[in-house]
C-alpha cells in the first residue's frame, strides 16, 4: 500500500471513530446541564426608579423650599414708632421679634432667610443696642442698621461681628424715602445689602440652627386662646392677634388696627407667638435698657388657637427655644413672632387671651 492510500484510510478510520462516539452518547453530543435547585431571575429591562429625594425644608420656618443651600441670614433693625409705620417687607421675614428700646417705644428685629423678594423695600431702619445684636447673633446673621449705642458700636467693632451700618461703613446699601421725615425714612433691601455682604467678605453661607416643627405644633395640650393681647410698658401702646381657622394663623394689630405691610397691604400674620420674659435693666437717664437673654424665664407659645405654658432658654447652640418639662416644643411651619416683656410687676401682667 502506497504511502498516500495508509493516509486516506486512516482518515477514514478517525472519522468513523468521532461520529460514533458522538451518537452514543445519547443526545445528540450536547450536554445536559445540572439541576442546582437555583433560580435564575430574567433579565429586566426597565430602569429601576430613581430614588425619591429628601424634603427640604426652611430652617426658621419649616416650610418647603427648592434649594438645598440657604443663605446666611440677614437680621435688620425695624423702627416701630407710630410715624414709622406702616412698615415695608415685613412680610417676607421669617422670623421677628418685638422687643423694647427707649421710652417704651418697641423695635422689630426682622429675620430675612429664605426668602427670594430680593429688591422688596425694608424699613425703616434704625440703630441697633447690644441686646438685639446678641439676637441676631443667635442666628450667625449679618446685622443691618442705622447707628447704635456706645455699648453697641464696642461690640461690634471689637468682637469681630459682621454688619452693615448705615452711618459708620455701609451708607450706600440704604437709602432715604421722600415720603417721610427723617429718622423714619432710611430704607433698603436685600439685594443691597447682600451685596455689601459680598464687598466686607462677610461668609455668604453659614448654617443656621433650625427650629423642631411639626404640622400640628404642640398644640394638644394647650387650651383656647383665639384672641391675644400683649402689653410692654405703654398703656396706649397695645399689640393684639386674632386667630384665623381658615389659614390657621394669627392676625396681628397694633392698637386695635391691622398691622400692615405698606408694600404689599397685607396684614401681618403669624403661624406662632411666643411671648417670653426677661429682666430689663434701664442704664441711663436716656432710658437704654439691657435685656438679659441668657438666664431663661417664663414663656408662653400660642399656636393653632391654643395656648401653652412654658419655658425659653438659651439653648448649647445659642438659640433661644422653647421648652416644656425639658422638651423643645414643636412650632407649626410658618411665620414665628417673638415678644420680650419685662419681668415687672410680673411676666403674666403683660399677656391676656381668651
Amino acid at each position: 500500500m502506497d504511502k498516500r492510500l495508509r493516509i486516506s484510510v486512516s482518515a477514514l478510520l478517525l472519522s468513523f471513530i468521532l461520529m460514533f462516539t458522538a451518537c452514543s452518547s445519547g443526545n445528540g453530543g450536547k450536554e445536559q446541564p445540572q439541576e442546582t435547585g437555583e433560580t435564575i431571575d430574567p433579565i429586566s429591562t426597565e430602569e429601576a426608579a430613581p430614588p425619591t429625594p429628601p424634603r427640604l425644608t426652611a430652617s426658621l420656618t419649616g416650610l418647603e423650599k427648592e434649594e438645598g443651600v440657604e443663605a446666611r441670614p440677614i437680621v435688620v433693625m425695624i423702627n416701630n414708632f407710630a410715624a414709622a409705620r406702616p412698615q415695608s417687607g415685613l412680610t417676607n421675614a421669617d422670623v421677628i421679634w418685638e422687643v423694647l428700646a427707649e421710652g417704651g417705644i418697641t423695635r422689630l428685629i426682622a429675620v430675612f432667610q429664605s426668602t427670594n423678594a430680593l429688591t422688596d423695600t425694608i424699613g425703616p431702619i434704625r440703630s441697633i443696642r447690644p441686646y438685639l445684636i446678641d439676637i441676631g447673633d443667635s442666628y450667625g446673621a449679618i446685622l443691618a442698621h442705622a447707628g447704635a449705642s456706645t455699648d453697641g458700636y464696642d461690640i461690634l467693632q471689637h468682637q469681630g461681628k459682621p454688619y452693615l451700618d448705615e452711618i459708620s461703613n455701609a451708607g450706600s446699601y440704604f437709602w432715604r424715602s421722600k415720603d417721610r421725615k427723617p429718622p423714619h425714612n432710611l430704607y433698603s433691601n436685600l439685594e443691597k445689602l447682600r451685596a455689601g455682604v459680598e464687598k466686607k467678605k462677610y461668609f455668604t453661607e453659614k448654617v443656621t440652627p433650625a427650629y423642631t416643627f411639626a404640622e400640628n405644633g404642640s398644640n394638644e395640650s394647650g387650651v383656647p386662646a383665639s384672641t391675644v393681647t400683649i402689653s410692654f410698658l405703654l398703656k396706649n401702646y397695645k399689640v393684639g392677634y386674632e386667630y384665623d381657622a381658615a389659614s390657621g394663623t394669627y392676625k396681628r394689630s397694633i392698637n386695635d388696627k391691622p398691622h400692615i405691610d405698606m408694600n404689599n397691604n397685607e396684614q401681618l400674620t403669624g403661624t406662632n407667638l411666643v411671648v417670653l420674659g426677661a429682666n430689663h435693666k434701664t442704664l441711663d437717664d436716656e432710658g437704654r435698657l439691657a435685656v438679659n437673654l441668657t438666664e431663661g424665664g417664663s414663656a408662653l407659645l400660642f399656636q393653632k388657637g391654643k395656648a401653652i405654658e412654658a419655658e425659653w432658654v438659651r439653648a448649647p447652640d445659642g438659640m433661644i427655644r422653647i421648652v416644656k418639662n425639658g422638651a423643645e416644643l414643636e412650632l407649626v411651619p410658618g411665620k414665628t413672632f417673638f415678644h420680650i416683656v419685662p419681668n415687672k410687676p410680673t411676666f403674666a401682667e403683660h399677656i391676656t387671651w381668651v
